[in-house]
This record gives structure tokens, sequence and C-alpha cells, in this order.
């Protein structure tokens, strides 16, 4: 299985770099959104659908939104303010999908036969992401077009440090279960080898002065960065166990599917762009 997950890796990061630097913001859009798109596919499976019928519907619907969004220009000031809040507001969702995941299984009574609710997980869960995706990518772009790729290509290293801490971590020293009925795999060890690796890792990006940023940001929107992503792991993990699935998906190998490798990134992203961009700048 490491392996496979080793050799996906050495062929999808490249791929994210290309993107990244290379795709402009028109196309990088397309690309977000599609992510997004087989994103909803596997998530329709949690809804317990009962035909491609109407998970096609619940992806057309998704896409059909992120691709609205996508056309209306960053500079009209409605716009704005409504990406912004967006961003904001995915915070307190944060917050209730922690307290969902801690109280897991008796959580679930409140959600697991509904089918609204689950897909309104979605919408707080795939929107913001797709926003905040958007948001970071295009800051200075106007002057400097690859000012928001280094953004997002060092929040990503930041969640592929704490993915790959804890992982290390967790396989030498785990003894203590973090959540257990909701991933027993992860450790408290794991959590603390993963965090401790990513803050590292956000010191030494501090440092090379690429990021006209206060230091006070910086850290701070790194670090719930850091925490969200772990966060975000841990929601999909409860969601995949409440419908009775181990992996969202299998098209990528050894790593499962599209969720089962953006859910980091699924809270850490609008965490990183709500704090850094708008309530702590």
């Amino acid at each position: 299985m490491l392996i496979y997950r080793v050799l996906t890796a050495i062929v999808l990061i490249p791929l994210v770099i290309i993107a990244l630097f290379w795709a402009p913001l028109s196309l990088f859009t397309v690309i977000i959104v599609a992510i997004c798109g087989l994103a909803a596919w596997e998530w329709s499976q949690f809804l317990h659908l009962g035909d491609m019928r109407s998970r096609l519907i619940f992806v057309i619907i998704s896409l059909v939104i992120l691709a609205s969004l996508s056309f209306i220009p960053f500079s009209i000031d409605p716009i704005n303010t409504l990406f912004s809040s967006i961003l904001i507001l995915s915070l307190p969702w944060w917050l209730i999908a922690l307290l969902l995941v801690i109280n897991y299984p008796l959580s679930a009574r409140y959600w697991q036969n509904s089918i609204i609710i689950k897909s309104l997980f979605a919408l707080f869960t795939l929107l913001p992401f797709f926003i905040g995706m958007l948001e970071l990518r295009a800051i200075d772009y106007g002057t400097n077009q690859y000012s928001g790729a280094i953004w997002l290509l060092y929040l990503f290293i930041l969640v592929w440090t704490t993915d790959t801490g804890a992982y290390f971590a967790g396989k030498s020293f785990g003894k203590h279960k973090l959540i257990p009925k909701v991933s027993p795999g992860k450790t408290v060890e794991g959590f603390i080898g993963g965090v401790g690796s990513a803050i590292i890792i956000a010191l030494i990006a501090y440092c090379t002065q690429l990021f006209s940023v206060r230091f006070d940001v910086f850290m701070l929107s790194s670090l719930l960065a850091i925490l969200a992503s772990v966060l975000g792991d841990l929601t999909e993990s409860m969601f995949k166990r409440e419908a009775g699935v181990k992996d969202s998906g299998n098209l990528i190998p050894g790593h499962g599917g599209i969720l089962d490798r953006i859910d980091s990134l699924t809270a850490a992203v609008p965490v990183f762009a709500a704090l850094s961009l708008y309530i702590l700048k």
C-alpha cells in the first residue's frame, strides 16, 4: 500500500505544480470546478441516493453552483463581499464539524437519515474550499501571476507535511488512539508528530521572506490551517464510516478517491484564506 501511495504521489505532485504555476487563472478555475465535481460525485454515496440518476442530479446542481460563481469577476464589490462572507462562515461550520466528530456516533442521529442535512454538509465543505482556492490563487495576480501559486503551494506542503508526519509518527510511536470511533488508525502521537512537523515547515517558510505578511498573522493562520486539515480528514472519515465505505472512491491508486486526497484541504484552504485574507489581515 505504501509503495502505491509513493508512486502515485510522484505522479500527482508534478501535476499539481504544473496546474498551480503554468495554468492561467481561467484554466485553473476549470480544473478546480472539475475536481469539486468529482468530489461531489463521491459525496453522493454518503447521501444513500438510490440510483445513478439521483447522484448525477446532485453533481450537476453542485457544478452549476460552482460554475456560476466562477464566471463572476472578482472585482465586483458585492461578489467580493459574498466570497469573503462564505469563507468567514466556513469557520463556524468547521467548529460544528469538530463537535460532530468528537461526539460521534451519538451526533449521527441528528443527520444520518436526512439527505437535506448531508447535502448541506457537502455545500458547506466544497463551496468554501472552491472559493478559497480561487481567492488564494488570485492573490496579486495582476502584478505577479505566481504570487497566489506560491501561497497555495505553501499551504499544500503544510497539509502534506501534517499528513506525512502523522503517518510516520503514528507508525513509530503511536499508542494512544485519537478518536477511535471515527478513525481507529489515528493516534495522539501521530497527531503531535504531524502538527509539530508542519509548524517547523511554517517557520522555515516564513524565514524565506517569500510572504509579505506579519509573523503573527502568518503563523496563526498556518497553525489553524494545520489543525483544520486534521479535522477535515476526520470529518470525511466520519461520513465514510456512517456510509459504510472504506474509501470515497478508487480513482487514485493507493489513495482512494478524490475526497480522500482533498479532505484535509477542504478544511485547511477556507480556514487559511479566511484568516489570512480577511480576519487577521
